[in-house]
């Protein structure tokens, strides 16, 4: 018998929502045993608390004893990152009689030096460990051994990787063209002040590769891959570096874009099993570049991740240098990058896992 299944989701974020995508992949995966995930919002963003949280109130009224699996991201319940309130979406499903998973996709809180990155930690952290006592599961997207304020006494916590949110169900992406030179991939860059950093580690690295093994191609897309276009241009035009910059992309189309490169540059903060664009060129087979971090464990060391100091250029021009100028190297790291998708972040075991722990 199909069991009714609730994914609860704060505010939508624009101009794409991994969470919604990563709710829709998992969903599918989950039909496979016997769930059936519906997707609701608590639009507090545009209806106000007080409104949003009575029509919760009359949605939960049918949810009794269904699990409704509620998706934390501290600026899916506050625009600032103060999310106290989500406390109260949680007292209202409990009152309602619904079975209450959090997902936990910010697992650590924000950081920052003032006063006021100090006390949005601390409400983040009393909000997170309130919700894992107030829940009857606590879904953890990093390992929970490197989740800084878990304490060992949670029983009702586990760990599922996410995803990619990709078409590709369970066998990972094995084809790769037969190029006429290089192509490193870049899935998406971070806005602001962080993005125009990531984007000076990402010439500084190519720069270095096409120095020493001339003509390569760069190939930049997704969120926010417009707004470094045109220091990429500039900084690298006196190199024989063909530079093709998308910005939003259709999912199919970001599953042609990995599958058609031999390495992904991951410079969007350390890797972790919870970053998504990271999962999606696992998935697409590809060797990535990344830099390791507090939450950086198995199972994405599994992959063919080539790991080096958070930070450090030097360290990173030369990872990207090795991958691109040894065939056989470059091939090893893929196929563990195929064998760890299939064995831990292909939709397939994420729902195994995911129906174990709801049942």
């Amino acid at each position: 018998m199909t069991r009714p299944l609730i994914a609860l989701l704060g505010r939508k974020d624009h101009p794409t929502d991994a969470v919604e995508e990563y709710c829709r992949y998992l969903g599918t995966a989950l039909q496979a045993h016997n769930f059936q995930l519906e997707i609701r919002r608590v639009p507090w963003d545009t209806r106000g608390w007080p409104s949003s949280l009575e029509a919760l109130r009359l949605m939960a009224a049918t949810w009794r004893g269904n699990w409704v699996l509620v998706q934390y991201t501290a600026l899916a319940w506050s625009s600032r990152g103060f999310p106290g309130k989500f406390l109260r979406a949680l007292y209202t499903l409990i009152k309602a009689g619904a079975r209450v998973a959090i997902v936990f996709h910010d697992v650590e809180p924000f950081p920052g030096a003032r006063l006021v990155d100090r006390f949005r930690r601390f409400v983040q952290v009393r909000t997170m460990r309130s919700a894992l006592r107030l829940a009857d599961l606590s879904i953890f997207t990093v390992p929970l051994a490197n989740v800084s304020w878990l304490r060992d006494s949670s029983t009702n916590a586990h760990f599922i990787p996410v995803g990619p949110n990709l078409p590709i169900l369970d066998a990972p992406v094995t084809a790769r063209p037969a190029n006429e030179f290089p192509t490193v991939a870049v899935f998406s860059v971070t806005g602001g002040e962080p993005g125009v950093a990531e984007t000076r580690a990402i010439i500084a690295a190519v720069r270095h590769a096409a120095q020493k093994i001339g003509k390569l191609r760069l190939s930049v897309f997704g969120r926010n891959a417009d707004s470094a276009e045109a220091t990429l241009r500039e900084s690298l035009q006196d190199l024989p570096v063909e530079i093709s910059v998308e910005g939003l992309l259709e999912e199919s189309q970001l599953t042609e874009r990995l599958s058609a490169s031999d390495v992904l540059l991951f410079v969007r903060g350390p890797i972790s099993s919870r970053r998504g664009s990271a999962i999606a060129g696992i998935a697409c087979g590809l060797p990535i570049i990344a830099f390791s971090g507090s939450e950086t464990a198995a199972p994405v060391t599994e992959a063919g991740v080539l790991l080096v100091s958070s930070g450090n250029q030097d360290e990173l021009n030369a990872a990207l240098l090795r991958v691109l100028s040894d065939p056989a190297y470059r091939s090893e790291l893929a196929a563990r990058s195929r064998a760890a998708f299939t064995q831990h972040f292909s939709w397939l075991p994420i729902a195994r896992r995911f129906a174990a722990s709801l049942k």
